[in-house]
């Protein structure tokens, strides 16, 4: 059975510009004899392929984890990506405005930016924040202007800033639109924040869970603002679903899958179609500590030739 939806863990406070190919390079070792030293070894070829992305609930996940998976067959990282799930828009019913909310599990994992990020920086996988709606009426799609949607725009690049982050991905759920008297989505409030937040971060990653109100929302007033989105992906695991939004290819993922609960043979085939259909990037949901090694290598074989390998 297909799974349509994500199963989150939350806490009460609930909570990609190109990819960089991964070049890893072979440290030169030189064999020293008394005539002269032996030419330094050639660098591994770069990994080929769609973009590899992994969502980590860090609620209860390390974002560690991503960094663990490597090809067997040469090539570096399984994962290109890393997004941490999830910070919030919350709403403040004081001043009614929208803020930016980080349950505590999320604040660790930034406030420990230098052995929870800066490691998976190193190996060149890139690390994202996803922000996601939290019940409170405040959403993507709800500014009441284009100044208050600028104004958390601010907070988005600020926070990107302060922890050293590679960009911000959107996940336009669970907003719950209307409550605490806010207003329901609008025609203009998720064009003002992506123009807004791509003017503050021309150079960072900025990502979009294809679902909600927000997602149907990229156009108004002759202003359309896919173009600054640098990928997009389906966001139903274990099915194939091109996000309607106009990017090319190579920064879709019409596939995506839960890593643990969407079959291999599922997986495998979803991996298989986004090469063959040439779609550039491949989308996983729920990296875990566990040794998820046959779950992953289901779709690097399809998408590398070949399997992965788990380092603890």
């Amino acid at each position: 059975m297909l799974t349509l939806v994500r199963s989150r863990v939350r806490t009460a406070a609930l909570a990609l510009s190109a990819v960089v190919a991964l070049a890893v390079g072979a440290t030169a070792t030189t064999a020293t004899t008394d005539a002269a030293a032996a030419p330094a070894p050639a660098p591994a070829a770069a990994k080929q392929g769609p973009v590899s992305v992994a969502y980590v609930e860090v609620n209860n996940n390390s974002m560690l984890n991503v960094g663990k998976y490597t090809l067997a067959g040469g090539g570096g990282n399984v994962f290109d990506v890393a997004v941490i799930f999830a910070a919030n828009i919350n709403y403040d019913t004081g001043t009614k405005t929208a803020y930016l909310h980080f349950n505590e599990n999320v604040q660790r994992v930034l406030d420990n930016a230098a052995t929870q990020i800066r490691p998976l920086q190193q190996k060149g996988i890139k690390v994202l924040l996803s922000v996601l709606g939290n019940h409170q009426g405040a959403g993507f799609a709800n500014f009441p202007s284009q100044q208050a949607a600028s104004a958390f725009a601010k907070q988005l690049s600020d926070a990107v800033a302060t922890y050293g982050l590679d960009g911000i991905d959107f996940d336009d759920e669970y907003a719950q639109y209307g409550t605490n008297g806010t207003g329901q989505p609008n025609a203009s409030s998720f064009v003002h924040l992506m123009t807004a937040l791509r003017a503050n971060m021309p150079n960072k990653i900025i990502s979009l869970y294809n679902i909600g109100p927000a997602a149907s929302r990229l156009s108004y007033g002759g202003v359309d603002v896919s173009s600054k989105f640098d990928y997009a992906w389906n966001p139903y695991y274990g099915s194939w679903q091109v996000p309607g939004i106009s990017l090319p290819k190579s920064k879709l993922s019409p596939a995506a899958v839960e890593i643990g609960r969407t079959s291999q043979t599922t997986t495998a085939d979803l991996a298989r179609r986004t090469v063959s259909e040439a779609y550039g990037v491949f989308l996983t949901y729920n990296l875990d500590g566990s040794n998820r090694s046959a779950d992953v290598s289901a779709f690097t074989r399809q998408l590398y030739g070949s399997d992965a390998v788990y380092t603890p």
